[in-house]
């Protein structure tokens, strides 16, 4: 076999002439070797930054210690909460989400969703008669977690008939 001096000067001779024969041969042996790549999957989509937990379980684990917590109007903390409070404070612990305070301005934020389509994390909108609008989360199956002013943080239900009497819209944010 040529040593690399012969079979440069085989290549050059091949190439006919010019100086840059035994470089265009590394060139053409690197970008033939070196560069092969396989294609890589996507990733299957994220769930959380919480191991692998899907939304609906970090909400229900989070939600777990806020139960029973006292509502209270302008209330950012568990000495007492109000619902759109209660909003904030969970999108940013579990979500790293910074929102608006109110729940007008929330009710502006991400995009609308069916009530028929509403998935763990959604917004969920009211109208009581007799109060301002009201905001909770979707939790799945139903359910959605708030704050009433006379059991503090608690789950209801959707199709509760009060609930279905005043839904208002449902917003993703997620």
């Amino acid at each position: 076999m040529p040593d690399a001096g012969t079979r440069c000067s085989l290549f050059y001779r091949f190439l006919n002439g010019g100086g840059m024969g035994c470089l265009f041969l590394i060139f053409l042996a690197l970008m033939t070797t070196g560069c092969a790549t396989t294609a890589v999957p996507d990733p299957a989509p994220a769930l959380s930054a919480a191991g692998g937990a899907t939304q609906a379980q970090m909400l229900r684990a989070e939600i777990q210690s806020w139960l029973g917590t006292p509502h209270r109007m302008g209330g950012l903390s568990r000495r007492g909460i109000d619902c759109s409070g209660l909003v904030v404070v969970l999108y940013d612990d579990l979500f790293d989400m910074r929102l608006p305070r109110t729940t007008t301005a929330l009710m502006r934020k991400g995009r609308r969703v069916e009530k028929h389509n509403l998935t763990a994390g959604d917004l969920v909108f009211f109208k009581p008669a007799t109060k301002f609008h009201h905001v909770g989360i979707y939790m799945g199956q139903g359910e959605f977690v708030h704050t009433s002013t006379s059991y503090g943080v608690m789950l209801s239900r959707m199709d509760d008939l009060f609930w279905r009497q005043c839904y208002l819209t449902s917003r993703r944010l997620l």
